[in-house]
């Protein structure tokens, strides 16, 4: 490992000092290649003089402290906490060499790319304050500020936090004690900056950063309006409902690592990614590999398969048949989202195609797990002001992806159309998703009480969304337009919860 050490208090003979040196004798006993920066024998200004830091040139030593940024996969902050933040000199410090386009690089107003990503810290500071009422009633100004809005902000990421205090009424064996820990630390590095209980973590949090869960809701409720409405009013049978959903979340899962497996390359290039666009980002971060992605994929898949088989097993004879080939339809036209030779969303159908899963497919896949037949209408129509109502956001979460789309030949609707276009057919598609769900609630006695209030409340929503969208199409667009796909997201909600209530009230009847 190469670690960069860094000392930002003011005298070399402190107590900051002695710790710097007990974790530097820490590392290089354990053979950790380690270089130095003492900031108090650096010669430099530590005001910016120009508009911006990267217009003032740099004096040589902070030159070699970018040179050694650059070099170092790990970082160690050495410094005291004075009025609850870290020294003028390190501030000063920050200010000149994390310049633009060394450590970030701002591509629109809200979205920059953090340029030293791949790196860890440790922080090491002393104080006075009992560090309990640092944390707790003051809420470590300083901490967060290094952590999150420096260090952060140009994808160094802050692994361990050392405080050591209060120095001020200090024994001399505590203060051996805080030299003897900070010379552990430093000898732990070879087996890396994380613990193994970081490593863990991280490994989790990637992983549920490749689910996306923030798309499962929809699609379980979803799920539930068809197992209702099978039941027609009797308790649901548990054991299909639960292996039915459970088909259906390891299906959304395998589709989402397969669009971040076969999207790699337009993700790659895409400088607008959010939480609803560009994918989950965790390859091209490199929170993930291909090989773990790889095992992600074949196991959500064959896990999918293995709970068809059980629900197959649970669900009456006669459905049996129905069950499976329902499933396996909507599977295939999930997958087929961006996998080969299909590539839906490659061929300006992908936006249809999910549409299409996440209405009837969900809505279907719960009615016949719970006894109903396929060809039974009511399920098909309560997914047909769903389907309309899923089209506008989905539209929209591929604008900010367009760019990069049409770079590596991916075909989407908004590739097709132009972001002007596909926000205009957004807009048609709200519009026709209550006006929908108010025609069948009159036409159908048997939906009124399901649709009634989808038509009502989505009628208010498709007025409020329609406008958003309009002045969306008609002024220039933002890079990024998360607010516009939260409003289309809730929108959805309209034409899958009444029904869920109306439904989950005859049902506890």
């Amino acid at each position: 490992m190469r670690c960069l050490l860094i000392l930002a208090h003011p005298r070399r003979d402190s107590l900051c000092g002695a710790l710097f040196d007990a974790y530097t004798e820490g590392a290089r006993q354990a053979n950790v290649e380690c270089r130095e920066l003492i900031l108090s024998e650096m010669h430099f200004d530590p005001d910016v003089h120009a508009i911006s830091p990267d217009q003032q040139p740099l004096e040589p030593d902070l030159l070699r402290a970018q040179r050694d940024i650059q070099w170092a996969e790990h970082m160690v902050f050495v410094y005291p906490t004075w009025w609850g933040t870290f020294p003028a000199l390190l501030k000063g410090f920050l200010d000149r060499v994390l310049t633009p386009g060394f450590a970030f690089h701002h591509v629109t107003n809200d979205r920059w790319n953090k340029l030293l990503s791949g790196r860890t810290a440790d922080l090491i500071t002393t104080m006075d304050t009992p560090p309990l009422i640092y944390r707790f009633i003051y809420r470590a100004p300083g901490q967060q500020a290094l952590v999150r809005a420096t260090l952060g902000y140009c994808g160094i990421r802050s692994v361990r936090i050392e405080t050591f205090g209060p120095v001020i009424s200090a024994t001399a064996g505590q203060r051996q004690q805080w030299l003897d820990r900070a010379r552990s630390i430093g000898s732990r590095l070879p087996a890396g900056a994380l613990s193994p209980g970081q490593r863990r973590t991280q490994r989790v949090t990637a992983w549920l950063a490749a689910l996306r869960l923030q798309f499962y809701p929809m699609t379980w409720i979803a799920y539930t309006v068809g197992a209702l409405a099978a039941a027609a009013g009797a308790p649901l049978a548990m054991a299909p409902y639960l292996l039915g959903y459970l088909v259906l979340f390891l299906l959304e899962a395998a589709t989402v690592f397969l669009n971040d497996w076969f999207d790699f390359d337009s993700d790659r290039l895409n400088r607008l990614g959010g939480p609803f666009t560009g994918g989950s980002r965790v390859l091209v971060d490199g929170r993930l590999d291909h090989a773990a992605m790889r095992k992600g994929i074949g196991l959500s898949i064959l896990g999918a398969a293995g709970a068809l088989v059980a629900l197959a097993a649970v669900v009456p004879a006669a459905a049996t048949g129905t069950t499976v080939g329902i499933y396996a339809l909507f599977a295939m036209l999930a997958l087929a989202y961006t996998v080969p030779p299909l590539k839906l969303s490659h061929r300006g159908l992908g936006e249809v195609d999910v549409a299409l899963t996440h209405s009837a497919g969900a809505i279907m896949a719960g009615y016949v797990a719970q006894g109903g037949h396929w060809t039974d209408s009511t399920p098909w129509l309560l997914a047909l002001p769903l389907g309309l109502a899923v089209l506008p956001s989905i539209l929209l979460a591929g604008c900010p992806d367009r760019t990069a789309d049409q770079a590596v030949g991916k075909r989407t609707l908004v590739v097709l159309l132009g972001s002007r276009g596909a926000i205009r057919l957004a807009m048609a598609a709200c519009l026709a998703a209550p006006a929908l769900a108010a025609l069948l609630a009159l036409t159908r006695m048997d939906l009124s009480a399901l649709l009634g209030w989808s038509a009502a409340g989505g009628t208010v929503h498709a007025i409020w969304l329609w406008r958003c969208l309009h002045r969306l199409a008609s002024g220039k667009r933002p890079g990024r337009i998360d607010g516009p796909i939260v409003l289309a997201l809730t929108f959805i909600l309209w034409f899958c919860l009444p029904p869920l209530i109306a439904l989950a009230s005859a049902s506890g009847r």
